[in-house]
């Protein structure tokens, strides 16, 4: 690590311990590879988000969040020890109401190494609660605040060095709906986007850890969705049906690359440009960019059947992992599209 590096290291090393929050990358640990295949998945369920708000009225929400460290699957043959809400990458969606009082309480498990907090993007206050929640293992923290602003917002640890807890899966989204809620849709899906920096090379069989050299120089050896490389593919993968309308919530925890979100062989029919629910959403759009604490509301309708990819269009993310699948079904349509009796594949995915 070369002088600048280690300075600003242990600048925030040193902040971070008069605030009395613990710093450090994951310590090596002895790891079993054979209980590599036992090790539950990171990956939240796109689908496992509350459904829409039907209240005309603001009430009281209450958001539960549990910080919890652990060791899951990040690619095969590999395993990185994450910081988590709830134990899954990303967080679990909130879904609120413009106007609604949000009631958050933080709780960090016993077994935690490190403090953790919460930066809710939603909320209009000093440090959106990051202040309020710095939470020592064993502890438990909270704070209240007001819906203001309606849109789809990120939500992310702030604790010193910040952007190694997010790195490590510590981002979620949630939805502020705006008075008479979203239009209806078939479906509705939520993706996160993020970066892991590790000091093994990608494919690095093991229990791999933090590289702070790479984190602080923005080059990851792994992009992923939901967590893992390659977690929304084959089995995990996304399904739907030819004809419906599908909603993409769609956020970039980070902690540094934006994203050029796209999915190959289909054009998003509305994007909520920045996330913002009330200004006029575009149409007909190939590809958006999301910058890092950012996040997008994209709908898309499937006229075709087969499988499609979701990717970032800086498409070298690809290889390390940044790819999910998007599986429907449905009779065919030679009038949209019609391979006659080409054999279509994309090796390797």
């Amino acid at each position: 690590m070369n002088a600048f590096k280690k300075a600003l290291v242990h600048s925030v090393s040193a902040l971070a311990l008069t605030a009395g929050i613990a710093l450090g990358a994951d310590a090596a640990e002895p790891y079993d590879a054979d209980a590599l295949d036992a090790l539950q998945s990171i990956a939240l369920d796109p689908t496992a988000l509350p459904a829409p708000i039907d209240r005309d009225y603001a009430t009281t929400v209450k958001i539960d969040l549990e910080t919890v460290e652990r060791v899951a699957k990040l690619a095969d043959g590999t395993a990185f020890k994450y910081w988590t809400f709830n134990g899954k990458v990303p967080g679990p969606f909130a879904r609120v109401r413009v106007g609604d009082t949000v009631e958050v309480t933080m709780k960090n498990a016993a077994d935690s190494t490190f403090m953790h907090s919460v930066d809710f993007h939603a909320v209009t206050g000093p440090g959106g609660g990051a202040v309020a929640t710095q939470t020592a293992p064993g502890d438990k923290t909270g704070f209240t605040f007001k819906a203001l602003n309606p849109g789809i917002y990120v939500y992310h640890c702030a604790t010193p060095m910040v952007a190694d807890h997010i790195q490590a899966g510590m981002y979620g989204l949630i939805l502020v709906e705006p008075e008479g809620g979203l239009p209806k849709v078939d479906r509705e899906f939520y993706v996160m986007q993020g970066e892991i920096y590790t000091a093994d090379p990608m494919g690095t069989p093991g229990l791999v850890e933090t590289d702070y050299d790479k984190l602080l120089d923005e080059k990851p050896e792994y992009y992923v969705f939901n967590g893992a490389a390659g977690a929304l593919t084959g089995d995990n993968a996304i399904h739907a049906s030819r004809g419906e309308t599908v909603r993409i919530f769609f956020g970039v925890g980070g902690p540094n690359k934006t994203s050029s979100y796209h999915v190959i062989g289909e054009i998003f029919d509305k994007i909520y440009t920045h996330g913002s629910l009330t200004s006029p959403a575009a149409t007909d759009v190939q590809t958006v960019t999301v910058a890092p604490g950012g996040a997008t509301v994209a709908e898309l309708k499937f006229d075709v059947p087969g499988k499609y990819l979701m990717v970032d269009h800086a498409l070298s993310r690809l290889e390390r992992g940044l790819v999910a699948h998007i599986e429907v079904d449905g009779a065919k349509d030679p009038a949209v599209f019609d391979t006659g009796n080409a054999q279509l594949s994309m090796k390797g995915h």
